[in-house]
């Protein structure tokens, strides 16, 4: 009786358990529909984001920062406010990692007490309509000032970054973003940031805004391929800018130091000098473009057919324009791009360009004699090459000899010496540089470790065979002799000698000729090093090498305005027709900068920056 008293009630069971596990599966299928169905309404650029991007997926979370500046313009904050809030966040906003800072500025205090009336009720409706605006994706902070600290203040004191994985995008009220503008910055973030292997410590961020003009004076036009959606350039856009942490610190610490020693962002050969003339402190980009001349950094740009882009300026009245001019392009929307929108090509393939619009190549160290030969065509300008010696140089030296190098329209130029942090920031910056370390292992096995005077002379050596090989002349220089001006130069040379030498000067000019070409053989590579040994300098090495084969060297009169024997020793005229300015590497550095101020050759400031920006055509 127990036993059939306990089966009866299990077979009665069987059919409700039946029908249990039938509605779960039906729930189940339910749930993973309305779940799919969720992902593919999606746009589908931010699924590309999350599935093409295999080196990014272990990037942490972030934080996501939009800082809106605002003032007294309520309908143009509201429009901005519904554009940002209607903008696709994906995952981030699904785990409330955006977050919404609106800063309000106060208006200046008045004696009209009319105008006082006025303001407030304008500061009132900015503020209810802060208060009733729903923001979703994570929090809403909102700042009031109680006084007016103008646009400048509203950027530089909006953000300091609480750690290195905090993002800010900025944005001014008359501002419209597009609906898949954090799609793209995300991917910026996570390719160009996150991603190690297409990292640039160079970029400060990405500008949202259509490139519209270059502010170098008698720059190049601003022509882009139509193909090329992503590029490099090293203005600021204030219409949607996304600021990278580090360089933002960074910036504020120099900004900072500059303007408490009363320094101003002046930059000669660029608009933003009549900017500031005219605006002064009520503007901020002069301080910041200045900064980023000064450190040899560079902003991401997009570039969109049709005047599209993923942010608008509507440009209305206020600090920049004293009435409204309208928007400045038109916002991209899922119906005007491609499926490849977010799959952003390697920094190493897109085009870098300086405040000239002139094309930068950053990272070219040459290590081998084939990386020589592969790079030398695309330097050498009426085939020549000069070639610049960093052993032993004063890096506010070399800084001055780039810029004088930017005046004369001089790009022909190589640096060649040992790894330091001087080298790879010249490299950073768009200079062809020599690892002479690396360059020399490879072409000369020995077992003995060599001098740097031998390194200097042999790699040096070695450059000069190379273009002679495939005809290029060669100008060699030590950091101790300046280029002042390129023509008498050039009509001195203009004989039938081959070579040229300003012994004290550290300067050796070797003609493309059959006779050089035949007299620098592997035999003279081995008398150079051997002559270095003696610790002989290169060209003086080269002068009596060249002297025992029965060839005529032409002496090239140079300017010497300070010698070891004498340190005040000066040619206070350049009106002598000489070409270079060279110095005893044994005389102090400051007595060598005096003097080259008072010849009004030192063209370097504070920040060993060139204090004008000038800009040549780039056609050749």
């Amino acid at each position: 009786m127990a036993t059939m008293v306990f089966t009866q009630p299990k077979k009665n069971l069987l059919p409700l358990l039946l029908f249990l596990f039938c509605i779960s599966v039906i729930i189940l299928l339910i749930l993973l529909s309305e779940t799919t169905h969720s992902v593919s309404q999606r746009d589908t650029t931010t699924f590309h984001l999350n599935h093409n991007n295999n080196n990014n997926n272990n990037a942490p979370p972030f934080t996501f920062l939009i800082k809106v500046l605002t003032f007294n313009r309520p309908h143009s904050l509201s429009r901005c406010l519904l554009s940002l809030s209607a903008a696709d966040y994906g995952l981030a906003g699904d785990a409330h990692r955006i977050h919404l800072h609106v800063y309000v500025d106060h208006f200046t205090l008045s004696p009209d007490s009319n105008s006082v009336e006025d303001q407030l009720n304008n500061a009132k409706e900015i503020l209810d309509l802060v208060d009733k605006f729903e923001w979703r994706f994570g929090e809403k902070l909102v700042h009031y000032r109680t006084g007016n600290a103008g646009l400048q203040g509203q950027w530089l004191e909006a953000w300091w970054p609480s750690s290195d994985h905090e993002f800010a995008f900025v944005v001014e009220d008359d501002l419209e973003v597009s609906p898949l503008y954090y799609s793209f910055l995300e991917s910026v973030i996570r390719n160009y940031y996150y991603d190690r292997s297409n990292y640039n410590p160079s970029i400060y961020g990405a500008s949202l805004q259509r490139p519209r003009f270059v502010p170098g004076k008698h720059g190049n036009k601003l022509h882009l391929d139509p193909k090329t959606n992503v590029f490099l350039y090293q203005l600021v856009g204030t219409w949607g800018q996304l600021l990278f942490p580090k360089p933002w610190k960074e910036f504020r610490l120099w900004y900072d130091e500059h303007k408490s020693k009363d320094k101003k962002p002046f930059l000669d050969g660029m608009v933003t000098n009549g900017w500031y003339k005219r605006l002064g402190e009520r503007i901020w980009t002069p301080w910041f473009i200045k900064f980023v001349h000064s450190r040899g950094y560079f902003n991401i740009y997009t570039n969109f057919q049709n005047e599209r882009a993923l942010s608008v300026s509507h440009r209305d009245a206020g600090v920049n324009y004293g009435k409204t001019a309208g928007p400045d392009s038109q916002l991209l929307n899922r119906s005007t791009i491609g499926s490849d929108f977010l799959k952003l090509r390697p920094l190493r393939d897109l085009k870098w360009y300086d405040y000239c619009f002139s094309e930068v190549v950053p990272g070219r160290v040459v290590r081998s004699l084939d990386e020589l030969g592969t790079i030398l065509p695309s330097v050498q300008r009426e085939k020549t090459i000069v070639l610049v010696s960093l052993f032993a140089a004063d890096k506010m030296f070399v800084r001055n000899l780039l810029c004088h190098f930017e005046k004369l329209d001089t790009r022909n130029y190589i640096f060649i010496g040992p790894s330091s942090d001087l080298f790879y920031d010249l490299s950073r910056r768009g200079h062809v540089v020599i690892d002479a370390d690396m360059f020399l292992d490879k072409l000369v096995k020995s077992e003995a470790s060599y001098s740097n005077s031998v390194k200097e002379a042999l790699g040096s050596a070695y450059v000069v065979k190379k273009c002679l090989e495939l005809g290029y002349s060669t100008w060699v220089f030590s950091s101790n002799a300046l280029l002042v001006d390129k023509g008498p130069l050039l009509d001195r040379i203009r004989s039938e000698y081959d070579f040229y030498i300003g012994e004290s000067s550290g300067i050796l000019i070797v003609k493309s000729s059959p006779v050089t070409q035949k007299l620098w053989s592997t035999e003279l590579l081995n008398s150079i090093v051997s002559s270095a040994t003696k610790n002989l300098d290169f060209i003086h090495v080269v002068k009596e090498l060249v002297e025992r084969k029965g060839k005529m060297i032409k002496t090239i009169e140079t300017m010497s305005i300070a010698e070891n024997t004498n340190a005040n020793s000066i040619n206070q005229s350049l009106g002598d027709g000489k070409p270079v300015a060279c110095w005893s590497p044994e005389v102090d550095s400051t007595i060598i900068q005096t003097k080259l101020a008072e010849l009004n050759l030192w063209l370097i400031d504070d920040d060993l920056s060139c204090k004008a920006v000038i800009c040549h055509s780039s056609l050749r």
